[in-house]
């Protein structure tokens, strides 16, 4: 028996993503759009590139981790529940180059992003092999909470006359994700609807989500029925309590996958081309071949 089989698991495994959070080195809760598999050991298995190592750099400082399934675009799901899983999270230095053990990720992940299968063509190894190359998480869930689906958007609320840090991209969503801590110091995760006041980002998690002040976090993200078109921002701060509920002040906005100007593909390209350099510099290593053939027999069998 495991916590998951209490849990709504076909939901679940419909969900084409979740949001992924882990502890910084100065503790803000940071949260990242991933893809998740779920096993029959009520485990959870996810996997990072060498690109965006830095999740699993959090989790060998600090392996409390939670995840929540709250967008259900491309799931086929009406009025999906979203589901908060918190728990604890391992990462080896064990560095990937093939689907060995993980070909029903895998599979799952060619079946729900076609796109991707492009990368194993010859023309695109050289400039996607960094895609490949994966640290693989795998999270025990301690905690399951099942909450409602997010409500419609309310009206649009005049902006603050002075422009926020991050306002410009939390604008272009309906809703964005909540990182915080609990009174544990433990990562927690929350759909709401940020409200821009001149002090900041007024929100309200649902009362099963006990935030404590300090620092936190906004996720917004989306993609297509495919898993394409991926956008995603961070906007870091400070969580206290006011009459109003709870207030993140903003500090810093962070876009990954940049801010849709036509030069962003080239950018984290060479972006995630020097990270996983760099990675794999500080351990003294080469850099190691892909396993081509063995991706694309998986991406063949899909």
């Amino acid at each position: 028996m495991t916590l998951l089989d209490s849990a709504p698991t076909a939901v679940l495994d419909a969900y084409r993503t979740c949001e992924f959070v882990t502890l910084g080195r100065d503790g803000t809760p940071l949260a990242w759009p991933t893809a998740v598999r779920r096993r029959e050991d009520g485990t959870l298995v996810l996997t990072t590139s060498l690109a965006f190592a830095q999740k699993a750099l959090n989790i060998r400082r600090d392996g409390r981790v939670a995840l929540l399934f709250s967008d259900p675009t491309g799931s086929g799901l009406t009025d999906a529940p979203q589901l908060f899983v918190g728990g604890r999270a391992e990462c080896p230095d064990d560095i990937r180059t093939g689907p060995q053990d993980l070909e029903d990720y895998w599979r799952s992940l060619f079946e729900r992003q076609p796109h991707s299968r492009a990368y194993l063509a010859r023309p695109m190894r050289r400039l996607m092999d960094w895609y490949y190359l994966r640290l693989v998480i795998t999270v025990t869930p301690e905690q399951l909470v099942v909450r409602s689906p997010a409500p419609p958007p309310p009206p649009a609320l005049p902006a603050p006359s002075a422009p926020l840090p991050g306002a410009v991209q939390l604008d272009r969503y309906d809703t964005a994700v909540l990182a915080a801590r609990d009174a544990s110091g433990a990562p927690v995760l929350a759909r709401t609807r940020p409200v821009p006041t001149a002090g900041g980002f007024v929100v309200r998690p649902p009362d099963d989500c006990a935030v404590t002040a300090g620092p936190a976090s906004l996720l917004v993200h989306r993609h297509d029925e495919r898993l394409n078109a991926l956008r995603n921002a961070v906007v870091r701060g400070h969580l206290t309590r006011t009459a109003d509920g709870w207030l993140l002040a903003p500090d810093k906005v962070l876009e990954p996958m940049g801010s849709g100007r036509p030069t962003d593909a080239i950018r984290v390209l060479r972006r995630t081309q020097r990270a996983t350099d760099r990675y794999l510099q500080r351990r003294g290593l080469t850099r190691p071949p892909v396993q081509w053939d063995r991706f694309r027999a998986v991406a063949a069998r899909t």
